[in-house]
């Protein structure tokens, strides 16, 4: 097996960045971020500790080893949290041309430090791409993994816009939206939206382990739903819950004042006020999911049509495939199958105006439909 990575792609005439860019780091978001800008022409040098990380990042083409003089216009540091400012100051002190930025999920932190050990913050500038998976490592990356996703810029005053445009080329060339935050409205934002809907999953994920045996069988789309992101990597989380803990906090502290006054309407449910408290709490769950964005960072409400599809080769690409012909927009899709079971479950989202039309139209074809609500 060779060192060698796949040869570039043809130079992409509508790329933004001119390389190389030096990605340190070649777990799933480096390797990411080295396959998405390959498949645009660029010339990527991929770094890493783990001399099997950086072998395996190679050889599935996220881009070559570093040679003598390299010269990056940009620098991606992708490595766990509690060595970010270290192997910033590091890259920022040994590439004194090249801007450079990290993608670790708090922002605040590293700043802070690269200022308190007087690094030169006039070429590095803060960023998050908020994409990801469950999997880690070289192998489960994806060139495909940021397109669409918002990928936050966190400016400062010490660096200019004009020096700090590489990052923003660096989201546009990989399919991102640029999102330009100050770094502490980004780590109040991810704490709300990321980091303690994490523990939120992971907390009733850990209550499966006192189910009654035979109680998992039952388990539907709610539950897999809440728990999907509990299967993250323990290790990586502690890092980032621990610097974000100052946002997390306060967010686990009114949730939990929540619970309490459910805990307490359970106590006796038929007791006045009991009914109520519990009805403004879905109420209030409503009123919160209505406000997270839908296609296109528009706030809208979407129609869920449930459709039954046999277990057989083909199923899901032919009502995909009716859907598109016959001039409906998905919003949104959901996959659900239990082991052994002869049938599976699509849950399709389109705007409220179509629902009743797509319902009419696969009935008419002999689809069959479990559900559908608005």
């Amino acid at each position: 097996m060779t060192d060698a990575p796949a040869p570039l792609a043809e130079p992409d005439i509508d790329r933004r960045l001119r390389g190389p860019v030096r990605v340190v780091g070649a777990g799933l978001l480096g390797a990411s971020i080295g396959l998405a800008l390959r498949e645009k022409g660029v010339d990527v040098v991929l770094d890493d500790v783990s001399p099997a990380a950086l072998a395996l990042a190679v050889d599935y083409g996220a881009g070559r080893r570093p040679a003598p003089g390299d010269e990056p216009e940009l620098v991606v540091v992708a490595v766990p949290p509690d060595v970010v400012a270290a192997v910033v100051e590091r890259e920022l002190a040994t590439h004194p041309r090249a801007v450079v930025t990290d993608v670790a999920s708090v922002k605040t932190g590293p700043l802070d430090r690269l200022r308190d050990a007087g690094a030169d913050i006039s070429r590095y500038i803060g960023s998050h791409p908020m994409a990801g998976r469950e999997r880690s490592g070289p192998t489960a990356a994806r060139a495909d993994l940021f397109v669409g996703r918002p990928w936050v810029i966190a400016g400062h005053d010490a660096i200019t816009y004009q020096r700090a445009a590489v990052v923003e080329d660096l989201a546009l060339d990989v399919g991102a939206t640029v999102v330009p935050m100050e770094p502490e409205s980004h780590d109040l934002a991810v704490a709300y939206v990321s980091h303690a809907p994490q523990l939120v999953s992971t907390l009733m994920a850990a209550r499966l382990r006192e189910a009654p045996d035979g109680s998992l069988e039952l388990a539907g789309g709610g539950v897999r739903d809440v728990t999907r992101i509990a299967a993250s990597d323990p290790g990586l989380w502690v890092q980032i819950i621990g610097a974000n803990a100052a946002n997390i906090r306060p967010v686990l502290a009114d949730l939990r004042d929540d619970l309490d006054q459910v805990l307490h309407a359970l106590d006796d449910p038929d007791a006045q006020g009991a009914p109520r408290t519990i009805a403004e709490t879905i109420a209030a769950g409503n009123r919160g999911v209505e406000r997270l964005p839908g296609k296109h960072g528009t706030t809208k409400r979407f129609a869920q049509v449930v459709v039954l599809v046999d277990d057989t080769p083909g199923q899901i690409a032919a009502l995909l495939t009716f859907i598109g012909e016959i001039g409906i927009n998905l919003e949104d899709m959901r996959l659900e199958h239990s082991p052994g079971a002869p049938i599976g479950i699509v849950e399709v989202s389109v705007v409220p105006e179509q629902e009743q039309r797509l319902v009419e139209e696969l009935e008419g074809r002999g689809w069959r439909i479990a559900a559908a609500w608005a």
